[in-house]
C-alpha cells in the first residue's frame, strides 16, 4: 500500500486498526525496525485516502473531538454515568459496541480533587515541568498529585506550565496527522518557554502512553524547520516518571509490606525500554513487588483501542487480569492511565499508579483506589 501508493482496500484498514501499537515487535526485531514509525504512517495515509463506514467516522470524531479537551471529556463523562443501563443493549449492536465500551469504562464516581499545591522543596535541587495531559487529569488527578508530592521530597520544584494540553497521542494513533502535529507544536511552545524563563531540566510524564509520543517529538517535526530543534530539546527532556526518580534520594520508606503485581504498561516496556525502575522503586519503597507471566503482552488498552476494537482487547484485558490475579497481590501497580481504566473493572484488588504507592510509603496519603481495600502488614 504505502509503497505503491495504492488505495487501501477494506482488508489492509482492517489488520492496520487491529494492531495494538504495543510495540512489542520493537522489542522482539533483531533489525531494530520501527515499527512504531511505519504504522503510524500507515494509518496517517488510511485517513487521508480510505473513506470508512459512516458509524466508524463518527465513533473517531466523536473520539477526537473529547478525550484530547478535558473539559468535554468532564462532561461526557456526567452523561455515560447516566447512560450506562444502555451498555447491555449497545453490545448486541455491532456499530454502537464502541459507544458500549466508552459507557462500560467510564469512571462510576467522579475523581476527587486534585488537592492544593505543596510546599517549595527544600533544599531546592531543581525544576521541572510536569505535563497535565488531557484523560489523567480527568479520571484520576491523585496520579499527578502524588508526583508532585514525591518530586518535592526528592527536592525538585514542579512549575505549572500554562498553554500545554493532550500530547496528541490519542489522534496520533488514530491516524489524524495535522491535529498530532498542532498538539505537539503548542506544546513544544510552552514547554521551551518555560525551559528558557526558569531551566526546568526535566519534562516528567506520569502517563506512559504520552510520554512514549512526547519522546518522538522530535522525529514527528523533523521536516518542520520552525520547530524540529525546539522539539528535539524537548523530547530529549522528556522522562517517564519512574525512570527520573531511578535517579533521585528519597526519604526512608515506611515499609507498607504490601503485595504488589506490577503490570508493566506496553508503552513504557516497549516504547521507551523502561523495564527495571519502577519494579526496583517499588521493592527499594518496602512493597513486595511481583511480576506476572506474559508481562510483555499487552492489557488492550492500547490508546482507544479498547473502544475500537472492544472484543479483542476484551479478551486481552481479561487474559492479563488472570494472570495478575494469580500473583495474590494487595494491589495492581501500573504507569498508565489507560491501563489502570482497562484493569480496574476486571480485578478483584485496586488498581494504582506506581508513583502513588512511591508517595504513600514517603509520607502521602492513601491511594484513593486503596481507601477501605487493604491494610498495612
Amino acid at each position: 500500500m504505502l509503497e505503491k501508493r495504492r488505495k487501501p482496500s477494506a482488508a489492509t484498514v482492517k489488520h492496520i486498526d487491529r494492531c495494538l501499537s504495543c510495540l512489542a515487535c520493537m522489542s522482539t526485531c533483531p533489525s531494530d525496525v520501527n515499527y512504531m514509525h511505519l504504522v503510524d504512517h500507515a494509518r496517517a495515509y488510511i485517513e487521508e485516502n480510505y473513506t470508512r463506514p459512516l458509524p466508524e467516522r463518527l465513533v473517531r470524531q466523536l473520539l477526537a473531538a473529547v478525550l484530547p479537551h478535558p473539559r468535554r471529556f468532564r462532561l461526557a463523562l456526567w452523561f455515560a454515568r447516566w447512560s450506562r443501563p444502555l451498555v447491555p443493549l449497545f453490545q448486541r449492536i455491532a456499530m454502537l459496541k464502541p459507544l458500549a465500551a466508552m459507557l462500560a469504562l467510564a469512571p462510576r464516581r467522579s475523581p476527587r480533587a486534585e488537592g492544593p499545591p505543596i510546599a517549595r522543596p527544600t533544599p531546592l535541587r531543581g525544576k521541572v515541568a510536569l505535563p497535565r495531559g488531557c484523560v489523567e487529569p480527568v479520571l484520576r488527578p491523585e496520579i499527578r498529585a502524588a508526583a508532585v508530592r514525591v518530586l518535592g521530597r526528592a527536592g525538585f520544584e514542579v512549575i505549572d506550565v500554562t498553554g500545554d494540553g493532550c500530547c496528541g497521542a490519542l489522534v496520533h494513533h488514530m491516524g489524524r496527522e495535522a491535529d498530532a502535529l498542532a498538539a505537539a507544536r503548542r506544546n513544544v511552545d510552552a514547554w521551551t518557554r518555560q525551559i528558557e524563563a526558569t531551566g526546568i531540566e526535566a519534562v516528567i510524564i506520569t502517563a506512559s502512553g504520552c510520554g512514549t509520543t512526547i519522546k518522538d517529538y522530535g522525529f514527528m517535526l523533523r521536516d518542520d524547520a520552525a520547530y524540529a530543534e525546539k522539539a528535539a530539546r524537548v523530547s530529549a527532556l522528556a522522562v517517564d516518571v519512574s525512570e527520573f526518580l531511578a535517579n533521585c534520594e528519597l526519604p526512608a520508606p515506611a515499609g507498607r509490606g504490601l503485595r504488589v503485581a506490577y503490570h508493566s504498561a506496553c508503552s513504557l516496556q516497549h516504547g521507551q525500554k523502561v523495564t527495571a525502575a519502577p519494579a526496583q522503586l517499588l521493592a527499594a519503597a518496602g512493597y513486595d513487588v511481583r511480576v506476572p507471566a506474559e508481562s510483555h503482552l499487552c492489557c488492550g488498552s492500547a490508546g482507544v483501542y479498547n473502544v475500537l476494537q472492544p472484543d479483542i482487547a476484551g479478551q486481552l484485558g481479561d487474559r492479563k487480569a488472570q494472570q495478575l490475579a494469580q500473583l495474590d497481590a494487595d494491589v495492581v501497580a501500573t504507569g498508565n492511565i489507560g491501563c489502570a481504566t482497562q484493569l480496574a473493572s476486571r480485578m478483584n484488588v485496586p488498581v494504582a499508579h506506581t508513583v502513588e504507592l512511591l508517595d504513600w510509603a514517603t509520607g502521602g496519603p492513601v491511594p484513593p483506589a486503596l481507601e477501605g481495600h487493604v491494610r498495612q502488614r
